[in-house]
């Protein structure tokens, strides 16, 4: 029984590798029976649409038997034949053309459309033209024109501003690969009450990206503020120490510390050993309070 896990075990192991499907597109991880793969090297990957070849990158962290799946993208079948790799090396070139030939054809046409990018399926059955647009364009024409002269299908595809930056990638204001053409697989909500509630400048030049949208990395941290400034004083609050009131000028959730000033105007900062058993005044009855002190 011992010797049949093993065995079972052994068909079960997977290698874990980084692929990339174009030269300057974005990484997956890909689970794969063969051990020995290696950097460059051609495979074939099961896609939604067949197989589909791609660039070994480099050999990935290897996970937990339970979570291969979650963390795998994609699935290696096996190693890309002669044949295979040279029609490989062509899709780029193939691709490159395409791109010309439709954006002459779009000046020709006179349509009002930017052309991003092309891809050609590997077998050849289909060729998809991402392009942006500020209204709707009727490209019946185009695509018309556009199949007569590569002989196959065409799908005309039209994309927002960030996933034009994504396709076309770029560096970020951090000096690295941007987020979107990096490692995001999709595009979350971002809104300026995050940026608020990181206490960031509300300058548009600051928390917006290439694509003049609000940066996509203020939705990383935005929970950890949320959670870290419940039970925190907010700003305007007073305090009461020892006898001593404090008005709350500022939070710093990721120090659990609150930035206040004292009755003489003086600035201090409090830990969240002082402030977590201090009084907190309500307006009701501060003004009380004060009207007791009044002679």
């Amino acid at each position: 029984m011992e010797e049949k896990k093993e065995i079972h075990k052994a068909e079960k192991l997977l290698y874990f590798y980084r692929i990339r499907f174009r030269e300057e597109g974005q990484e997956f991880t890909a689970a794969s029976p063969v051990a020995d793969l290696k950097k460059k090297d051609v495979v074939m990957v099961r896609g939604e649409f067949g197989l589909e070849p791609a660039t070994v990158i480099c050999i990935a962290p290897a996970c937990r038997e339970c979570e291969c799946e979650r963390k795998a993208s994609y699935e290696i079948a096996r190693r890309a034949a002669d044949d295979e790799c040279n029609r490989y090396a062509n899709v780029p070139g193939e691709e490159k053309t395409a791109f010309t030939t439709c954006k002459n054809l779009i000046a020709r046409h006179g349509l009002q459309m930017r052309l991003v990018r092309v891809e050609r399926f590997f077998n050849g059955s289909k060729m998809i033209f991402y392009f942006t647009a500020d209204k709707r364009v009727d490209f019946r024409a185009l695509v018309k024109d556009l199949v007569q002269e590569f002989r196959t299908r065409v799908e005309m595809r039209q994309v927002g501003v960030r996933h034009e930056t994504k396709m076309l990638g770029g560096l970020g204001t951090c000096g690295r690969e941007l987020c979107c053409s990096g490692h995001m697989k999709k595009f979350d909500s971002v809104s300026i009450k995050m940026a608020k509630e990181q206490d960031l400048p509300l300058n548009p030049s600051k928390i917006s990206g290439v694509c003049n949208r609000l940066l996509c990395c203020l939705t990383y941290e935005f929970e950890t503020y949320k959670r870290e400034r419940k039970g925190m004083p907010r700003p305007g609050k007073t305090l009461k120490i020892d006898g001593q009131r404090y008005q709350v000028r500022r939070q710093n959730p990721l120090q659990r510390s609150l930035q206040v000033v004292n009755e003489e105007g003086e600035l201090h900062v409090l830990q969240a050993e002082e402030w977590k058993n201090a009084e907190v005044l309500r307006p009701e009855k501060q003004k009380k309070k004060e009207k007791k002190q009044d002679p």
